[in-house]
């Protein structure tokens, strides 16, 4: 009898290891991550693929898992009370139901949950080939089960799918952008800026080109009318390669310029006169696109037409502005400057921590450059976004509180706001409380 009763407790014993297995190999493989585990398999570690081939399958791994998880418990929870019954008589079965409770949560669920999910990748990679075989066994049941499982669901009207959607990935992907850096002690500056870069990347399908697109009071344009010494100064002045060519009025572009290839017109000139040039067959035609391409689809037609520079169409043809490829990869990497370059003053900080800001200061540069979330949807600047949410034309000096700012109409130009100070609301709120403070009489 005592060699059977050895033989009980060793039994229970190994179910009780192999009840932790199984609670640690499901917290590892469904904790593991996606992306590091495809990038082993790429590198030819056969464990990862393992791992890769169990997730494709997760409902089935799960349901194997646990009814083997299940099977091991409750026998173990048998043999314990055989056990406890034969020393304790009936009140055993209260021994080995506090017993077994114990065991199980501390020393099968708790204990190798907690290390799985501190390991899970490692762990993953380990229990993989094992986890397969049990999958292998156990899945006719899972799958009678699963069966069983999605009847009783659909009753409900509940559907259930393996896989993520386009929507879901994206913005699981997005989680991760805003989880990077928090883990690890890394360069604030450094971060920021890289959570930046790698929203603008998954930001391109979702942004037209009006909205970066330089506007067309800003774009500096050539007269076909005015001589060519005229035109050549105006080219040697201008900061830009490309520049547009119109014909009488502004909306009648007729072509643009590009300061080499009237570089290259002077120069094979051998002596003539600069006046036998036409300013015109210099110019190459004009690209129209409209205003509502998405910068994706702008960059994959600059790439294949082998493009840096497109002109800027309403719905009704009316020319809005300029993009440039520049433009693009500037909203990926943030603002590219060189020797050429116009600084414009577009946002001036100030020593109370308050900023002035220039209406036509678009709301995509703010968030990017000082990381806030102004919403973007309604309005693409500044100026604009106050507009939309005063639903009316504000004064000089009015006020207005929303998405955690404070705004502050400094100058209007006929009905267009030029010139707002944007301050924190909580930094604002502060100064105002401070002045209120200021105000009041000593031993008050």
């Amino acid at each position: 009898m005592d060699a059977e009763l050895l033989l009980t407790v060793g039994s229970i014993l190994l179910l009780i290891v192999f009840s932790a297995f199984f609670s640690g190999s499901e917290t590892a493989l469904t904790g593991a991550s996606y992306a590091r585990m495809h990038q082993l398999d790429r590198k030819g570690e056969s464990r990862a693929g393992r791992v890769l081939a169990l997730r494709e399958h997760s409902e089935t791994m799960i349901g194997a898992i646990l009814i083997g998880n299940n099977i091991t418990n409750i026998l173990s929870s048998v043999l314990a009370t055989t056990v406890f019954l034969h020393f304790f008589g009936e009140t055993g079965v209260a021994y080995a139901t506090l017993v077994m409770t114990v065991v199980v949560v501390v020393f099968a669920e708790v204990l190798p949950k907690t290390y799985a999910l501190n390991n899970s990748d490692r762990v993953a990679l380990a229990v993989a080939p094992a986890v397969s075989l049990v999958v292998f066994v156990f899945s006719p049941i899972a799958k009678v089960v699963r069966a069983i499982v999605r009847a009783i669901l659909s009753l409900f009207g509940v559907r259930i799918s393996e896989e993520f959607g386009h929507s879901e990935q994206e913005e699981e992907l997005r989680g991760l952008i805003e989880l990077h850096g928090h883990m690890v002690e890394l360069d604030e500056e450094e971060v920021r800026e890289e959570r930046a870069m790698l929203r603008s990347i998954l930001d391109l399908s979702e942004v037209w080109v009006e909205e970066i697109m330089t506007h067309r009071r800003r774009v500096e344009m050539l007269d076909a009318d005015d001589s060519l010494d005229d035109l050549i100064s105006q080219i040697m002045k201008s900061p830009y390669t490309r520049l547009p060519l119109f014909k009488g009025d502004h909306e009648e572009i007729v072509g643009v310029v590009h300061a080499k290839a009237v570089l290259r017109a002077v120069k094979g000139l051998d002596g003539e006169a600069l006046e036998t040039l036409d300013i015109r067959e210099i110019a190459s035609d004009p690209w129209f696109i409209p205003s509502s391409t998405t910068l994706l689809d702008q960059l994959q037609a600059f790439r294949a037409r082998r493009e840096h520079f497109a002109l800027v169409i309403d719905e009704y043809g009316a020319f809005q502005g300029i993009v440039t490829l520049e433009d693009i990869i500037e909203e990926i990497v943030g603002d590219i400057s060189d020797e050429h370059d116009v600084a414009v003053a577009g946002v001036r900080p100030q020593p109370d921590g308050s900023y002035v800001i220039d209406g036509t200061v678009t709301l995509r540069d703010l968030n990017r450059e000082f990381d806030w979330n102004l919403p973007d949807e309604e309005a693409s600047t500044v100026a604009g976004l106050v507009l939309h949410e005063a639903r009316t034309i504000p004064n000089v000096s009015q006020e207005f509180v929303f998405h955690g700012f404070r705004f502050k109409i400094l100058r209007r130009h006929r009905n267009q706001i030029t010139l707002l100070r944007v301050s924190p609301e909580t930094r604002a709120e502060e100064e105002k409380e401070k002045a209120e403070t200021s105000q009041l009489p000593d031993g008050s």
